[in-house]
């Protein structure tokens, strides 16, 4: 065999390689989100202003295991799915948004390592800030509801799902690690 010939063999060998690892990405990227969407819509409780549930728990896998992009995708085309499929509501592409922001901050600290300082502070910021205070401002924006005394009624659901979500993912973590590797 010519040297241009197996240098031709070896990158395409590489291109396939390369494909078959995207699909699976995309495979599992779309598992999880309609596992998101699932959990979400199906198995969480949900009221005008709030929700308490396990929907977070593909987010972070997504998360865990394709950085933040993979946590985003899952987190919004979760949201965006849901919502045009089994609506609670009228859309609204803020509560998109805050859920792509989620994702996010998942993935940025719980890509390479789930210690307990990185849990802990993805979950806090999502709670406090992306939850607690940027959805509470687009239920006020959607339903005309004053934000103040709103942010009041969604304390009880920041209150019960941090600790929830800390000790859940600690306590997820270990496999999923070991499933990143097998992927």
């Amino acid at each position: 065999m010519s040297e241009p010939e197996s240098v031709t063999q070896s990158a395409q060998r590489r291109s396939a390689a390369v494909r078959r690892k995207t699909t699976k990405a995309v495979v599992i990227l779309a598992m999880l989100t309609a596992m998101e969407v699932v959990l979400n819509r199906f198995a969480s409780i949900n009221t005008w202003n709030l929700k308490i549930g396990l929907s977070f728990i593909p987010v972070v896998l997504g998360a865990m295991l394709y950085g933040p992009l993979g946590g985003a995708v899952v987190a919004g085309l979760g949201d965006l799915v849901g919502a045009l499929l089994f609506p609670i509501g009228p859309y609204f592409p803020g509560f998109t948004a805050t859920a792509l922001l989620t994702g996010l901050v998942f993935g940025f600290f719980l890509q390479k390592s789930q210690k307990p300082l990185g849990v802990v502070l993805s979950v806090a910021i999502n709670q406090l800030i992306l939850s607690l205070l940027l959805n509470s401002f687009w239920i006020s924006v959607l339903y005309g509801s004053p934000y103040f005394p709103l942010l009041g009624t969604r304390l009880l659901q920041c209150a019960v799902l941090i600790p929830v979500q800390i000790v859940l993912i600690l306590a997820l973590a270990p496999a999923l690690r070991r499933l990143k590797t097998e992927l």
